[in-house]
């Protein structure tokens, strides 16, 4: 056996291809593509010293990490570690691989504190723990069965409110930049977030491969963009949203829900058939409207912290 570990190489398709396919394995609630693969390595902000890397054992992929820094936090040297391994390719030294390269990277950029997403399973736990990381917060996987199950049926729009979606904010996306920083600087979070650069957020998420401009729902007030669920598909069967959320002014009037009722309710029409999403385990508003729409824990992460000497 002969086990090796790569950066990834993303104008080689077979490097996606495997990085992907491994993720799916491991943790198959997570939406990914190898052409998000590619992008996210080709237009990573500079300061986030992107570098996935990729376990190989005699030429095939079993193991991947996305490994990186927090650019958007105002503390430096904050880095992630997301290791990942082939379901049945474990115990085999590519985990262990892959994290000394990830951490020998992360100290080569100046990171000195370092985050990594663990499922909460007693062996990745373990595994974590006797290399120096420490268990901090942790998050769900949610899934609702599209196909099958029933949604909320759509309620009539409040005075002033109205739906919109958007490819509706394609000739000038800021209001939905300033909305989604605003969101996202609420969220529960070991790592402090400041979402300043409106460049970087176009390609990170407006430009991004996955993301569905037609299926992302916004909630205007009049005419203001008060509330919005950010949808991203496989271009196949599986939706997710990965970030609903109000302005603080709009806040306890329902408008979340509404919008992702509107973008669930588009998503089904359209031929998906799974939806996906994620949340902190201390984000009890958003868990209790997920539980409304019927959303099913499919799996746990327990994030884990080390501090690099």
């Amino acid at each position: 056996m002969t086990m090796t570990v790569r950066p990834l190489r993303p104008d080689v398709r077979a490097d996606a291809e495997g990085f992907s396919h491994v993720r799916h394995l491991a943790l198959p609630c997570y939406l990914i593509t190898p052409e998000s693969v590619s992008y996210d390595v080709t237009h990573m902000h500079p300061d986030a010293h992107y570098q996935p890397l990729l376990a190989e054992e005699n030429g095939e992929v079993i193991g991947t990490a996305q490994v990186g820094l927090v650019h958007e936090s105002p503390e430096p040297g904050q880095g992630y570690v997301n290791v990942y391994v082939h379901p049945e390719r474990t115990r085999r030294g590519a985990g262990t691989m892959l994290v000394r390269a990830a951490e020998r990277h992360l100290a080569a950029v100046g990171g000195t504190r370092l985050f990594a997403w663990v499922l909460d399973e007693p062996g990745n736990r373990a595994f974590a723990e006797a290399r120096g990381y420490r268990e901090s917060r942790s998050a769900h996987f949610l899934r609702l069965d599209l196909a099958n199950g029933a949604l909320p049926p759509l309620r009539s729009l409040p005075p002033g409110v109205e739906l919109r979606t958007g490819a509706d904010f394609a000739d000038d996306p800021r209001p939905l930049f300033e909305l989604d920083a605003e969101t996202l600087s609420d969220e529960p979070s070991d790592i402090a977030y400041e979402f300043t650069d409106y460049e970087a957020w176009l390609q990170d998420t407006w430009h991004h491969p996955l993301f569905s401009r037609e299926l992302t729902s916004v909630a205007l007030v009049d005419g203001r963009p008060a509330a919005f669920s950010a949808a991203r598909t496989d271009s196949g069967t599986r939706y997710g949203t990965v970030m609903t959320g109000t302005a603080r002014a709009f806040r306890g009037r329902g408008l979340a829900k509404l919008a992702k009722n509107d973008s669930l309710h588009r998503a089904r029409a359209s031929g998906y058939t799974e939806a996906f999403t994620g949340n902190d385990t201390g984000n009890g508003p958003m868990l209790a409207i997920n539980k409304w729409f019927g959303y099913e824990i499919c799996a746990t992460e327990v994030r884990h912290v080390r501090e690099l000497g």
